[in-house]
């Protein structure tokens, strides 16, 4: 076995295009690191509905650019299988290690095996990626990401032609195209031959942001933004002056785009400390919202002042600015379906029919999302909002963060806030408060275990309320596809629901809570906002012993 292991790190590293994991490989075999070896070569980094996410490294269960060309070439040999032969593919990337490297390699696959390729001019948004495809009349597009994953992790996230991601049948469909590519040097890879894309298609995206606003609309809300060391900050600046508004004051160490996120532990708006500096700047001038975009800008998240948090700000919950958003939709006069994914607030469910529009939940993911008929908007609980399907079938962090923006003037105007309008909700429709609990862990094993243990003892009972309903999500449902999650509904006046899934995209278990709270005549919700996190914090005891964490 050990002679076997080294072998084939010999042969990866033989046909390695990568003199720096070539190296790193070679220096492994030479210790005789075996435990990493093994690692690295127990399988193969697997292509599933988000494409390819990892680690950056050598060797096959990681993120290097002999992995990609192999993801590339299955990719070209499944657009060529459904008769896209000489098909556009646009090829986006953000600022992260290795990205620009396997945006090129991409490009020249596909050049190399007859289709086109376009790539984009620099390191972009995400959201700019999708809204080309559909703008160039593309194939298919792919975007060189990690979004809001360690510095470590790189990812490659597939869509077709309708500007949407890849789901079931065609992720396994390239799967096995992928597993076809035999050696690296049969793969044609020439050095030229791809169109290097200018700044036209980023103007047309940012003109296309006009659809979002209301043309007359206030602008006068004053925004600090933070990128994350992300590539948001330079559209975001040219869309908020575009349409008027102030320029957002920036949270300059995060401005600029660096693959090495030193200011946070994790690049994600939602991961404790990350927003520290947003709320240190806001303290210095004021604003009347704090604004911060995950690295790659598909994601947006948005903090309001509180007095009674430590550091006067409180981010809201991605159920709280979908339900904004819709609230300012419905008011704009939108028609047509608000969709949500099931471990969204149901919220949005209440809004929608008390505007006489459509609803529906879908799967966890855009990939779900997007691909509703009829979608007028869509939005997930971890900070994914999707305003305008007409222009990008994906989350898209800028054109949600013109409509915050928008919505937070509108209400300035009057004086009012984002939390007004939130208290506004709560008292038509019952306060629906939401929590998640969120296990990030080394050994993967850890979240099968605790699947395999809910399944296997269901909880009787969770925070002292009865177990009603306990749906295993594997079996699918008469509206819902099949996918590795349960879900449970509890007994009483709160209506609370609780969904345990696998992370599709991190090292995560994620428990997502909701109990809706009635409230009882009048303005004052303390109380309705106390008793919801009291039987949120209970449930989410309860819940933990019963998995197992």
């Amino acid at each position: 076995m050990q002679d076997d292991l080294i072998t084939r790190a010999q042969a990866w590293q033989a046909e390695d295009p990568d003199p720096e994991t070539a190296q790193e490989l070679a220096a492994l075999v030479e210790a005789g690191d075996l435990t990493e070896l093994a690692d690295r070569f127990s399988g193969t980094l697997q292509f599933g509905t988000a494409g390819l996410r990892g680690e950056l490294g050598a060797g096959p269960m990681r993120m290097n650019r002999s992995v990609v060309i192999r993801a590339a070439a299955g990719l070209a040999a499944y657009l060529k299988g459904k008769g896209h032969t000489g098909g556009l593919v646009v090829v986006g990337y953000d600022a992260r290690y290795k990205s620009a490297d396997f945006a090129r390699d991409t490009a020249a696959v596909m050049t190399g095996a007859g289709l086109r390729a376009a790539v984009l001019p620099r390191p972009l948004p995400t959201p700019v990626l999708a809204y080309a495809i559909r703008h160039l009349g593309a194939v298919a597009g792919v975007e060189v990401t990690a979004s809001h994953n360690p510095p470590r992790d790189n990812g490659y996230k597939v869509y077709l032609g309708d500007g949407s991601q890849i789901v079931s049948p065609a992720d396994a469909e390239i799967a096995a195209e992928i597993d076809r590519v035999g050696a690296l040097a049969d793969v044609p890879r020439p050095d030229s031959g791809w169109q290097e894309l200018g700044d036209e298609v980023l103007q047309a995206y940012l003109e296309r942001t006009d659809a979002v606003l209301t043309p007359g609309s206030p602008r006068g809300v004053r925004t600090v933004y933070t990128a994350m060391h992300g590539v948001g900050k330079d559209v975001v600046l040219a869309a908020f002056e575009r349409h008027g508004f102030p320029a957002p004051a920036l949270v300059e160490a995060q401005a600029e785009p660096d693959p090495a996120f030193p200011t946070v532990a994790f690049p994600n708006p939602e991961e404790p400390g990350a927003m520290d500096l947003a709320f240190a700047t806001a303290a210095q001038v004021h604003p009347d919202i704090v604004i911060a975009n995950d690295p790659d800008a598909d994601r947006c998240a948005v903090a309001v002042p509180d007095d009674a948090a430590e550091s006067g700000w409180r981010m809201l919950r991605g159920d709280e600015v979908g339900a904004l958003l819709a609230a300012h939709l419905v008011h704009k006069g939108a028609q047509g379906v608000f969709a949500e994914s099931i471990v969204s607030s149901s919220l949005l469910g209440r809004i929608a029919k008390a505007a006489g529009v459509g609803h529906e939940e879908t799967l966890t993911g855009f990939k779900w999302i997007s691909r509703v008929e009829g979608l007028r908007y869509g939005y997930e609980e971890a900070l994914g909002y999707c305003v305008d399907p007409e222009g990008v079938r994906d989350k898209d962090g800028i054109t949600a963060a013109l409509l915050v923006a928008e919505l937070a003037s509108e209400l300035k105007e009057q004086g009012r806030t984002l939390s007004d309008l939130l208290d506004d909700l709560a008292i038509e429709h019952g306060l629906h408060a939401t929590d998640q609990l969120s296990v990030r862990v080394e050994d993967l094993s850890v979240i099968a275990s605790a699947m395999a243990q809910l399944r296997a003892q269901p909880p009787a009972s969770l925070a002292g309320l009865r177990v009603v309903s306990a749906e295993d999500l594997t079996r699918g449902t008469q509206s819902l596809p099949p996918t590795d999650g349960l879900r449970y509904y509890l007994e009483g006046d709160y209506r609370a629901r609780v969904i345990v899934r696998p992370s599709g995209t991190e090292p995560k278990l994620k428990c997502y809570l909701e109990v809706v709270v009635p409230v009882a005549d009048g303005p004052d919700l303390v109380p309705a906002r106390a008793r919801g996190q009291e039987v949120l914090d209970a449930i989410k005891k309860d819940l933990a012993v019963a998995a197992g964490i």
